[in-house]
């Protein structure tokens, strides 16, 4: 088994990488997996920016083609050189797994398999041929911890030549985190705010990021969870008549989202019940707010959980690339999922 913890990545990719050609990146923080999946790309050396280089699939390409994976790795590429298949969206598709389990025992030679996976629990059929092969290098990706949020801040800082005080590090470390791109991109919208300033202090942090304290966004998450379109309508409003940005909301229901998928996973392995989960998953959890996290998992299945977790990150990146459209974009993407909770909670 060739499995690659968080903090030996960077060791990894700058002393070992070169001697694998065949990567399954996974996990919960899906900013973080596609950010090393890049970067495990850019070692490979293939021209990235050529197509018939790199060849780009989604899991359900190779679903419905079973053949294809073993068909682009044998394949010459039309001009030459090595080839990157990269592959994204996986889970646990049984033509990706026989298929990658057949590439293992007879490594290419002449081209790299890059597989960007999400949340993949111990023991799963991708997850399970991937640490069990020494030709495979695995990596894992969870949510950045206090640690690695400050190196973050800490590489971003560093890269433009700018401090921060004690206070206003403490405020942006609450106000990211749960995804390692988007934490990233708020950190960088904050120096570029503050670029005539010699000092960042907690005043640029509330201007630009928001403060994660003004407004609770707990109320805003409750009523996605419950299914209640007016009563989320009625929260995210108050969200936005405060300034708070309503990045932190989306970024708030996709942590409790990504909670509830890791207890709803505990509840499928362990064939144990919602109450039983809550009291050890869930003992951080506020006992207003039990009853209706004890309800969405009742109501949601792990697969589920982990298709609404994707679809809330994909907005956060949207919506970091295109600030004009944010809040109409967090509104139609939030609303969505409730519309979702509450066609749940009718059939429970």
């Amino acid at each position: 088994m060739v499995e690659i913890k968080s903090h030996e990545f960077e060791g990894f990719l700058q002393k070992s990488v070169r001697h694998y050609r065949l990567f399954v990146v996974y996990g919960p923080d899906r900013g973080l997996v596609a950010e090393r999946g890049a970067q495990i790309a850019r070692s490979t050396g293939v021209d990235l920016t050529d197509g018939f280089a790199v060849i780009k699939l989604d899991a359900s390409d190779i679903q419905s083609d079973p053949g294809r994976l073993l068909d682009e790795v044998n394949a010459f590429g039309l001009f030459g050189g090595e080839k990157l298949i990269w592959i994204r969206g996986a889970a646990n598709e049984k033509q990706l797994v026989d298929g990658l389990a057949h590439i293992a025992s007879h490594p290419p030679e002449g081209s790299y398999v890059l597989i960007e996976a999400g949340d993949l629990k111990k023991g799963s059929a991708l997850r399970k041929v991937a640490e069990g092969e020494r030709s495979i290098a695995c990596i894992a990706c969870y949510q950045d911890d206090a640690r690695a949020l400050n190196g973050l801040i800490d590489a971003e800082l560093a890269a433009s030549n700018m401090r921060i005080t004690p206070a206003a590090r403490q405020l942006l470390l609450d106000s990211i985190g749960g995804d390692r791109i988007a934490s990233r991109n708020e950190v960088q919208k904050l120096i570029l705010y503050c670029l005539k300033d010699e000092l960042i202090d907690e005043a640029h942090v509330i201007d630009i990021v928001g403060d994660a304290s003004a407004v609770s966004t707990d109320e805003v998450v409750d009523a996605v969870l419950s299914g209640d379109p007016d009563g989320f309508l009625h929260a995210v409003q108050k969200v936005i008549a405060s300034k708070t940005a309503v990045f932190l909301v989306l970024q708030g229901t996709m942590k409790q989202l990504q909670t509830l998928e890791t207890m709803r996973l505990e509840m499928e392995e362990r064939q144990q019940q919602a109450p039983q989960v809550m009291q050890t998953l869930g003992r951080g959890i506020h006992f207003k707010r039990k009853p209706i996290m004890e309800k969405a998992l009742r109501n949601w299945n792990s697969s589920d959980l982990a298709r609404e977790t994707g679809r809330l990150n994909a907005a956060i990146l949207q919506s970091r690339q295109n600030s004009s459209l944010e809040d109409n974009l967090a509104i139609q993407t939030l609303l969505a999922t409730t519309l979702q909770s509450a066609r749940r909670n009718r059939r429970a």
